[in-house]
């Protein structure tokens, strides 16, 4: 989307060119992406404690482990926020590349949660589907 506005702000001043290479995009992505994980990281994190979706750990398993016990599962889904809004924010919209990574990588997202929604009903239920 910011695409979009740089080529607009070019006519009034030169220096916005600078936002039609990919590299320059590609960073401020990346930067935009860590940004953001590092400041909805310990809001998404409480609400998935509060929520109680955790790691169990299995009691055959190193005692060093078992500190690990309730740990936050879905951390996932605040780097796939972080990918998708920085994604709509940087890349060129045009682009129909752009649309079909961001619709597999949504794709595999939603294997994945249906993946963990799969164990966690089996941790409570005591079989795995």
């Amino acid at each position: 989307m910011l695409i979009y506005l740089t080529e607009y702000l070019t006519r009034f001043h030169s220096g916005f060119n600078v936002f039609g290479y990919l590299t320059l995009r590609a960073i401020l992505s990346a930067l935009t992406a860590l940004v953001l994980s590092f400041a909805l990281g310990p809001a998404v994190i409480q609400r998935l404690s509060l929520r109680r979706v955790g790691q169990s750990v299995r009691q055959l398993g190193p005692p060093t482990h078992l500190p690990k016990a309730g740990t936050p599962t879905m951390g996932g889904a605040l780097i796939l926020l972080a990918i998708v809004v920085s994604t709509l924010l940087w890349s060129d919209l045009s682009n129909r590349f752009v649309w079909i990574v961001l619709i597999v990588t949504l794709a595999f997202a939603a294997i994945m949660f249906a993946s963990s929604a799969a164990i966690a009903r089996a941790r409570t239920k005591g079989d795995l589907l």
